[in-house]
C-alpha cells in the first residue's frame, strides 16, 4: 500500500500500550488489557480528543489455540501482514539496543468516533532489511520469548515510541499515558530529552530537575494486583540491552531496587498521577507499593461496540443518542420488560447459531445458559463451577437442562492454566448429557461480543483480591445479562443483590476459600438464580433491566475518559462544556 508522511501532528495526549484491540481479526491484543486499550481509544475519538496511541505491530500475533478431545491446549502462530491492511506513516527512526542501531517504522490504524473524528494508532515494527535478523523479530510475538526478548520489545515501545512522536513533530504533547508498566521506558526517553546537552554524568540537581519535568508530563495506569505480574529485569540485563549510560540514569533516578529494575516502580517514580482500575484495586495497589499515591479510576467498556444487535435496536428506539452518551442508558428502567426479553432472545439465538457453526454442537435457546470467558490463568478459577459435576447434573435434571459455555486461552508457558482448561473439559464429560459444556477455542473480540450479549448469566469467580477490574461483566450488563460474581474488582461497585445480579460470597474484605466459594456458587445457582429464571420470567427481566440501567449506564469508557480528563490530564486538555455537548449530539 502507499505510504503517508505527515510532518506534524496536532496532539495533546499520547497513550502507550503493549497491546491494543482494534479489530477482532487483527491479532494485536491477547485479552482484557488490549481490549480496554481499544475501547479507551474509541471513546477518545468519540470525545474528539487530540489523542494518539502507540503500540507494537505483533506480526505473529499472540497465538491460535486448538483443544483436543483430551482437553490439551496446543498453540500456533497467528501471523498477519500489516502492509495488506495499513499505511506506513511518517519517518523511520533509530534507537540503540545492545549497542546496535535498530530501525523502526510505524503502521497507522485510524479509529473513527461517532462524529467522524479520528484517532491515529501507531503500530511500531522492526521487520526491516536494515536490521539484523534477530532485531527484525523484536516486534513479532505478543508476550512471547524470554526476559531479554521482553525487555527489547519494551525498549522499542517506550524509547522507539517517543522517538517516533518526536520525528512526527508531535511537539504539543502534554501527557504521556502509560497503560501498564510495559511502556515505562518512555519516561527514560523523556528524561534523556530533558538532560540533552549536559556533558558527562548529570549532577544530582540535574536529575532532580529532569525528574520533575518528566513527572509533569506522564501518568500511569496499573492493572496488576500481584507482585509477580509486574515486569522485573536483572540489572545486568538492563545494562546489556539499554546500555551503561541509560542504566546509570535509572540508578540515579532511584529506579533500581535489589539489583533489578521493576518497570512498575519506574512508572511510579516518573509519573505525576497513578491510578488503579477499580476502587478495590487502588487500595490493593497502595499496599503493593507503600508510600505511592495511587488513585482509582474504574474501568469501563465502549458501549456502542459491545452492545449486541438486539439491544442496539431496542436502545435506538427508546433512547436515541445512547451510542455517544451511554449515560442515557439509566433511562432503560422505563423500557417494557417484554421488549427486554425479546431483545435478549435474538442475542441468545445468534450466540447459539455461532456455537453450532464453530463446533457442530446444537444447543437449545430454552435452556439456561451460563458463560465464563476470561484469560485461562489459575487465579480466575474458571473451573470453580465444575468442582462437583454430579451436583451440576442433579441440578440440571431439576430445571430441565444447563448449558455452560467457556472460552479463554492459557499463556503457552502457563502449565497450570492449561491444566485448568483440561479439568473443565473432562469434568464436563463427567457431568453427562444433562449438562452441555462447550469450551470454545480462540476467544477473541467477536466471540466476546456474542457471549456477553447472548448468555443468560455471566459468571466470574476470581480468587480475591486478585481481580483488578473485570470488564467482561460490564459488557454483559450492557446487554441485560446479570452477573454472578465474587465481590472483587468492579463488582464491589456494580453489585446490587437481586437488582443487577448476585454475589457468590458476602464479604469482599476476606481472601478466597475455593471450597467454600464453590459451595456458595452452587447454592446460589440452585436456590436463587435458577428458580427466578424458570419460575418468575418477569422478575428475571427486571434484573436484566436493572443491569442495564444501573451498570450499563455507568461502567463505560465515556465516563472513564471524562474522569481521566478531570483527574489525570492537564485541565486545558478537557473539552469545553459546549464541545462535549456537541460531541454528544
Amino acid at each position: 500500500m502507499s505510504t503517508t508522511a505527515p510532518n506534524h501532528l496536532d496532539l495533546r495526549t499520547a497513550y502507550f500500550s503493549m497491546e491494543v484491540g482494534l479489530r477482532s481479526d487483527l491479532p494485536t491484543y491477547s485479552g482484557g488489557l488490549g481490549v480496554l486499550a481499544g475501547d479507551t481509544i474509541r471513546s477518545a475519538a468519540d470525545l474528539e480528543l487530540p489523542f494518539v496511541a502507540v503500540s507494537l505491530v505483533h506480526r505473529k500475533g499472540y497465538f491460535r489455540q486448538s483443544l483436543g478431545e483430551d482437553g490439551v491446549q496446543r498453540e500456533q502462530a497467528d501471523p498477519w501482514d500489516p502492509a495488506e491492511e495499513l499505511l506506513e506513516v511518517g519517518p523511520r527512526v533509530r534507537i540503540t539496543i545492545e549497542g546496535r542501531p535498530v530501525l523502526i517504522r510505524a503502521w497507522e490504524f485510524r479509529v473513527e468516533g461517532v462524529t467522524g473524528h479520528e484517532v491515529p494508532v501507531l503500530l511500531l515494527d522492526t521487520d526491516l532489511e536494515e536490521n539484523t535478523e534477530e532485531d527484525r523479530r523484536i516486534t513479532d510475538s505478543l508476550y512471547g520469548g524470554d526476559q531479554r526478548y521482553r525487555l527489547m520489545q519494551e525498549t522499542v515501545l517506550g524509547l522507539g515510541g517517543v522517538e517516533l512522536l518526536n520525528a512526527l513533530q508531535a511537539d504539543g504533547l502534554e501527557t504521556y499515558h502509560m497503560n501498564e508498566g510495559h511502556s515505562a521506558l518512555l519516561s527514560l526517553a523523556l528524561m534523556e530529552d530533558e538532560l540533552e546537552g549536559i556533558a558527562g554524568e548529570p549532577a544530582a540537581v540535574d536529575i532532580a530537575e529532569g525528574l520533575a519535568a518528566v513527572r509533569a508530563r506522564t501518568v500511569f495506569t496499573t492493572h496488576t494486583p500481584v507482585p509477580a505480574g509486574h515486569d522485573q529485569f536483572e540489572l545486568d540485563l538492563v545494562r546489556t540491552v539499554l546500555g551503561e549510560r541509560r542504566a546509570a540514569l535509572l540508578e540515579a533516578a532511584e529506579c533500581v531496587m535489589d539489583d533489578g529494575v521493576n518497570l512498575t516502580h519506574v512508572a511510579l517514580q516518573f509519573s505525576r498521577f497513578t491510578n488503579g482500575v477499580a476502587a478495590r484495586h487502588g487500595a490493593v495497589s497502595r499496599k503493593l507499593f507503600p508510600g505511592a499515591e495511587i488513585h482509582a479510576i474504574t474501568n469501563g467498556v465502549h458501549a456502542a461496540t459491545w452492545t449486541g444487535d438486539g439491544f442496539r435496536a431496542l436502545f435506538d428506539r427508546h433512547l436515541p443518542g445512547w451510542r455517544n452518551d451511554p449515560f442515557l442508558l439509566r433511562q432503560a428502567i422505563t423500557i417494557p420488560l417484554e421488549e427486554f426479553r425479546s431483545a435478549h432472545r435474538l442475542s441468545k439465538e445468534a450466540l447459539l447459531e455461532h456455537v453450532q457453526r464453530r463446533t457442530g454442537v446444537e444447543l437449545s435457546a430454552d435452556r439456561f445458559t451460563i458463560a465464563f470467558a476470561r484469560r485461562a490463568t489459575p487465579y480466575k478459577r474458571a473451573d470453580l463451577l465444575m468442582a462437583d459435576p454430579g451436583r451440576l447434573a442433579a441440578m440440571s435434571r431439576e430445571v430441565g437442562g444447563l448449558q455452560i459455555l467457556y472460552a479463554g486461552k492459557a499463556h503457552p508457558r502457563d502449565a497450570k492454566g492449561k491444566e485448568m482448561i483440561q479439568r473443565i473439559i473432562l469434568a464436563g464429560a463427567e457431568a453427562g448429557a444433562g449438562v452441555e459444556v462447550v469450551y470454545l477455542e480462540n476467544y477473541d473480540m467477536e466471540l466476546g461480543r456474542l457471549l456477553t450479549s447472548g448468555a443468560d448469566l455471566w459468571l466470574n469467580n476470581p480468587r480475591k483480591p486478585l481481580e483488578a477490574s473485570g470488564t467482561s461483566g460490564m459488557k454483559a450488563a450492557l446487554n441485560g445479562v446479570p452477573c454472578l460474581s465474587v465481590l472483587d474488582g468492579w463488582w464491589i461497585e456494580g453489585h446490587a443483590e437481586g437488582l443487577t445480579g448476585w454475589s457468590i460470597d458476602e464479604d469482599w474484605r476476606d481472601e478466597s476459600d475455593s471450597d467454600q466459594e464453590a459451595e456458595a456458587l452452587l447454592e446460589k445457582l440452585e436456590s436463587v438464580v435458577l428458580p427466578l429464571f424458570h419460575d418468575d420470567p418477569e422478575g428475571w427481566a427486571r434484573v436484566m433491566r436493572g443491569a442495564v440501567a444501573f451498570n450499563g449506564s455507568h461502567f463505560h469508557t465515556r465516563r472513564m475518559m471524562l474522569e481521566y480528563l478531570a483527574l489525570a490530564y492537564p485541565h486545558r486538555a478537557v473539552p469545553e462544556e459546549s464541545e462535549l455537548a456537541g460531541a454528544a449530539g
